[in-house]
């Protein structure tokens, strides 16, 4: 099951970024799904980044129908929570809950393989957090930045380079669209547009692909 589990995420072709700011989390993802062995697009206008509550968000990366199903009962399971303790869920208790039903979700019997990834971002009460959900339901924390996918690589050179501690959310929106436009221009899977996410203390905000567009002219 190891081999099969590492020759299909190969197969997922993304690339998705997280990196925390000195006020906030940027979560970033290209917008191309792609069929088969990563060679024909699917579709062009996928969102890959989804809100999971007012202040925690997810990349996604792997199987569409088994990141539906795991971002549904995700939500679903901490606005129950929410309703009966009247607290607000913090990031590493979501990043711990994606963590375990990507866990029993790659361990159910099943003839198609479920392979999920997520990358978790957010603010609650004790600061900006990032978390890495790997598809074997591992969850690491990252306190600078992170990326998947087979774009991964290339999007990891311009982090690398350019990323530093005290960036701020709207110097790390232009850094994700770098990273991102380097990677569609060497990674076929990767493309189609860029949806970035900028998360502080007030909440979850979009950069349209027009701001995108704006911000690649201004460079």
């Amino acid at each position: 099951m190891e081999d099969e589990l590492k020759k299909n995420i190969m197969k997922t072709g993304t690339t998705t970024i997280g990196f925390i700011c000195t006020d906030g989390v940027i979560l970033a993802a290209d917008k191309r799904a792609t069929m088969g062995d990563g060679i024909f697009i699917g579709h062009k206008s996928i969102d890959k980044v989804l809100n999971v509550t007012d202040k925690i968000a997810v990349t996604t990366a792997g199987n569409v129908s088994d990141i539906q199903m795991l971002v549904k009962m995700t939500r679903a399971e901490l606005r129950l929570k929410q309703l009966r303790t009247k607290m607000e869920p913090g990031v590493r208790e979501t990043a711990s809950l994606f963590a375990t039903l990507t866990y029993e979700n790659i361990r159910k019997f099943s003839p198609l393989l479920g392979i999920t990834a997520f990358l978790v971002g957010g603010v609650d009460e004790s600061g900006f957090w990032l978390y890495d959900v790997m598809p074997d339901g591992s969850a690491l924390e990252h306190k600078d930045f992170v990326s998947t996918g087979s774009g991964s690589v290339v999007a990891y050179g311009v982090l690398e380079d350019s990323y530093r501690k005290d960036i701020t959310l709207e110097e790390g929106a232009k850094l994700a669209v770098r990273a991102l436009s380097a990677t569609m221009q060497r990674d076929l899977p990767t493309g189609s547009g860029i949806d970035v996410i900028a998360i502080d203390k007030n909440g979850i905000k979009k950069v349209v692909s027009e701001e995108v567009r704006m911000v690649r002219m201004k460079r």
